[in-house]
């Protein structure tokens, strides 16, 4: 298994409900290291453009909104296939379906109020995570 890196966003629902400190529990839980990490309140035009593989869908007006209502926690995480455990950790998009345990069938509302968000693929990870991230950012440690 190779060791990657993922983007995690804890979404504005999850610090309205006071439970950065569970996601961030989870996390380790799931043998993810943080290797970076900032609390921003993102506005349109960034929201915009991290999203903007989404623009043509009906959702997208709602989600820019939803996701600059508030402040969010940006995450640069790493691990054995971080991105396959992060998405496992965190569950299916719509809360609904996700599975008993995974952070969005625990506290996400709905399917655009779902808690987090995760990368899907490696090319995307590293979009995202340089959209938010410097390289000097981004910090290398041993965990013991």
């Amino acid at each position: 298994m190779a060791v990657e890196r993922t983007l995690g966003i804890i979404k504005p629902d999850s610090l309205e409900k006071g439970i950065i400190g569970e996601i961030l529990k989870r996390v380790e839980d799931a043998s993810l290291k943080v290797v970076g990490m900032k609390m921003l309140h993102l506005n349109t035009a960034r929201a915009e453009g991290f999203y903007a593989v989404h623009k043509d869908k009906p959702f997208y007006g709602s989600l820019v909104t939803f996701m600059t209502s508030g402040p969010c926690v940006v995450m640069a995480l790493e691990g054995e296939e971080a991105i396959k455990t992060w998405r496992d950790t965190a569950g299916v998009t719509n809360p609904e379906e996700a599975a008993d345990g995974t952070i969005r069938c625990d506290f996400g509302t709905n399917i655009e109020r779902n808690a987090v968000h995760g990368s899907d693929a490696t090319d995307t990870a590293k979009f995202e995570i340089a959209y938010f991230f410097e390289s000097n950012e981004l910090v290398n440690y041993e965990w013991v």
